[in-house]
């Protein structure tokens, strides 16, 4: 009995996490897939397999689901670029990987302080190695990957201040790498975008530090109050990253499970207040027309919920959303290089604060990839996940670099 009792359980677990998520690529809009199809479908199985294999082998008792995937992402073959000298180390206790080119160079180089994605859960240097070697190679700078402290081991606001220390540490100590302190950038993908934006936001209250030259986002989250933007439902179902991801990691990150993740969705964790007072910076109105030519019904609100509001800590001032600080902040913020994909749920965020700082006279350099999607860019030089707009999205970011 009890042997049945489990036979039936696996074939749940296996409806629930491989059969119906497959079903459920077939959703994704299918313009994407007309020049890679197959790839583009591979990548989000696999991923989406990946994160449900985890939670399977964490019903069962064997490892945690974040820990599988971080398992699973250490995986990732690593190749030595001869043209680099890579070395690991650490700045302010905070390890480091540092990408130096071999070459000679006349004068100093510029630096570039590189923090991953990952919801603040995943993400190591051996994900973003290749990445790393193809920035410092091409454009001919030195690459810091900080290998910040992960939650939710690790709670907020660790991974800020890992971010910070090494930032400062590097433009303190920029000359003994080779690398001009006037011509420091910051970069980062997905949640790394985060806290790219809160460091430099946090340069400028501190002053009397050599400015961060420009700031630069692919495809950054950056806001938490509006759960119905366009793109979250135009692109709920990936590739890659997938609306439910963004709230039930959102939620592990801060180890809040257990709180309602449809009322989240519907942005019952946002006061009416807030919602009015920052209506100005984030709001659909907002998000220009030909954006919503895929369609936007977003469903009803769901009423205010105080439970919810404390759940997703959202009154908590050190995790403020970047694009909702003061006017006399953003305006001294970096020239600023900006990449947003048509199908990534965080599309409309790089949207909303391209404008916002726009608005306040900071130079934007925008990219926006049509086909695009979330976490298209980490898989650059690795063969069969290495997409036809990969590239030129990098040498896009290249280019961004060079002419600073």
């Amino acid at each position: 009995m009890q042997l049945f009792s489990g036979f039936s359980l696996l074939q749940n677990w296996f409806l629930k996490y491989f059969l119906i998520p497959y079903f459920k690529t077939r959703k994704i809009d299918i313009h994407l897939g007309d020049k890679e199809p197959f790839k583009i479908w591979l990548l989000h199985f696999v991923t989406i397999s990946t994160f449900n294999l985890g939670k399977i082998f964490e019903k069962l008792g064997i490892c945690g689901q974040v820990k599988f995937i971080r398992f699973a992402m250490s995986l990732v073959p690593q190749v030595k670029d001869p043209k680099l000298c890579i070395t690991d180390t650490t700045f302010e206790n905070v390890p480091v990987r540092i990408y130096q080119p071999k070459k000679t160079n006349p004068g100093p180089r510029k630096g570039l302080i590189f923090l991953h994605g990952g919801c603040g859960m995943f993400g190591c240097k051996r994900t973003y190695n290749t990445l790393c070697c193809y920035l410092s190679r091409e454009s001919d700078s030195v690459i810091v990957f900080v290998d910040y402290r992960l939650g939710p081991e690790h709670q907020h606001p660790a991974q800020i201040s890992d971010a910070l220390a090494t930032t400062l540490y590097f433009t303190k100590h920029a000359k003994d790498y080779g690398v001009d302190p006037n011509h420091i950038l910051l970069a980062g993908d997905s949640s790394g975008g985060t806290l790219v934006a809160l460091v430099c936001q946090e340069m400028v209250k501190i002053g009397n530090q050599p400015k961060i030259r420009a700031q630069m986002f692919i495809y950054p989250f950056l806001q938490r109050l509006d759960l119905l933007l366009p793109s979250h439902l135009q692109n709920q179902y990936g590739p890659f990253l997938t609306r439910k991801r963004v709230l039930s990691f959102g939620l592990k990150y801060i180890n809040q499970e257990s709180a309602d993740k449809e009322k989240l969705g519907r942005n019952a964790h946002v006061p009416e207040d807030l919602k009015q007072k920052f209506k100005k910076w984030i709001s659909a109105d907002l998000i220009p027309s030909e954006f919503k030519a895929r369609g936007y019904n977003p469903p009803m609100p769901a009423p205010f919920s105080k439970e919810l509001y404390e759940a997703s800590k959202l009154g908590d001032k050190t995790m403020q959303s970047p694009i909702i600080s003061e006017d006399d902040i953003v305006k001294q913020l970096p020239e600023t290089y900006m990449l947003t994909c048509e199908y990534d749920v965080l599309r409309d965020d790089g949207l909303l604060y391209k404008k916002r700082l726009e608005d306040n006279g900071v130079p934007v350099t925008w990219n926006h990839l049509k086909e695009g999607f979330h976490g298209f860019i980490t898989f650059i030089d690795t063969g069969i996940f290495d997409l036809s707009f990969t590239k030129p999205a990098v040498e896009n970011m290249v280019s961004f670099i060079k002419g600073l």
